[in-house]
């Protein structure tokens, strides 16, 4: 097959087309940046405290926000190594309260108070069916009874298992943020963030330990542009877990990046990739290899201060967060 190279003014007769198309498409003003909520959910790595990406851009002095964030997570993993057995077969639900407070100027509070569940669950039977009509391999779930808790780890020197339904509080996570750049395109902020060991570790609703954080954020959203990016980076000092010191990694790095595109003046698509380091030493992808997560979704802006959203998470790098998240959440801003 021949190609034929377009004359020189062609090609920037295309670059403007281009540019011009572009231009009307950011045409209108995008919502406020606000990334998706979203956690990895997996037994292991859902232990440490490692932030949701959200909004570099902070409250204004006085003002308060609040949101609640639900999440269903279906997990099946079977996996072994010639020293190490693992079976993560479940479902995982969480609710958690978000509380923001602007107490000074540049200055925020933030807390959350999370609720879990850990059972057999009831979506084996849909992702069975959803895995059959596309011809995608189940990952050894029609191996093991549907809709059963059985979630285990061992090796010779630690150990992990839970095949009982628990459910009850999970670990607090208090953070302090600071604003940094606040213009009328770009929001940069730094936080500093503290994990409290408030969840029963036996029943995997916490980690027994506190853990520490550090992260910066960034938002961009040009003036008048549907467009929108977000992204962040930061470290985790984790606190030792009970029966996982051993082989636990307690210097964990996470980040993540994402983009938001106002298709309407109330609904926004969001996009966004999520990335954290292995929480085990292992030779198992699930909990030796770094963690790569999609979360994709869309907000509806119901009134000037609420919004609803709701998406899902998939596992880029397959084993390493649960099969799929289903998550909703209702957002109050001032």
């Amino acid at each position: 097959m021949r190609v034929t190279v377009p004359p020189l003014l062609s090609i920037r007769q295309f670059i403007g087309c281009g540019l011009l198309v572009l231009s009307l498409l950011l045409g209108r003003a995008a919502q406020a940046v606000e990334p998706l909520y979203g956690k990895n959910l997996t037994p292991v790595a859902g232990l440490f405290g490692i932030p949701s990406a959200r909004s570099a851009a902070l409250l204004s002095t006085g003002e308060v926000a609040f949101a609640a964030h639900g999440a269903l997570a279906s997990h099946a993993v079977f996996d072994a190594s010639a020293l190490e057995a693992l079976r993560l077969d479940g479902e995982t639900h969480r609710f958690a309260l978000e509380w923001r407070y602007a107490f000074a100027p540049g200055w925020e509070f933030q807390m959350e108070l999370p609720w879990l569940s850990h059972s057999g669950g009831s979506l084996d039977a849909l992702i069975d069916g959803w895995h059959s009509l596309w011809g995608m391999p189940d990952g050894g779930r029609d191996t093991v009874p549907r809709d059963q808790l059985d979630f285990r780890y061992q090796i010779s020197s630690a150990s992990l298992s839970l095949r009982d339904s628990a459910s009850g509080a999970g670990d607090v996570t208090l953070a302090l943020h600071r604003a940094l750049v606040d213009d009328s395109e770009w929001q940069v902020s730094a936080g500093l963030g503290y994990k409290l060991a408030t969840g029963e570790e036996r029943e995997l609703l916490g980690s027994g330990a506190e853990d520490a954080f550090a992260v910066l954020r960034a938002s961009w959203a040009p003036a008048g542009s549907r467009g929108q990016l977000f992204g962040q980076a930061g470290y985790l000092r984790a606190g030792q877990i009970a029966g996982l010191q051993a082989v636990q990694e307690r210097d964990l790095w996470f980040a993540g990046v994402g983009a938001g595109w106002a298709v309407h003046e109330r609904v926004t698509l969001l996009a966004q990739i999520d990335a954290q380091s292995a929480p085990l030493q292992s030779d198992l992808t699930a909990l030796g290899a770094a963690a790569l997560l999609l979360n994709v979704g869309a907000r509806w802006q119901v009134s000037p201060r609420w919004a609803l959203e709701a998406g899902f998470i998939e596992d880029i790098r397959v084993e390493t967060a649960p099969d799929v998240t289903f998550q909703a959440s209702l957002r109050f801003t001032p």
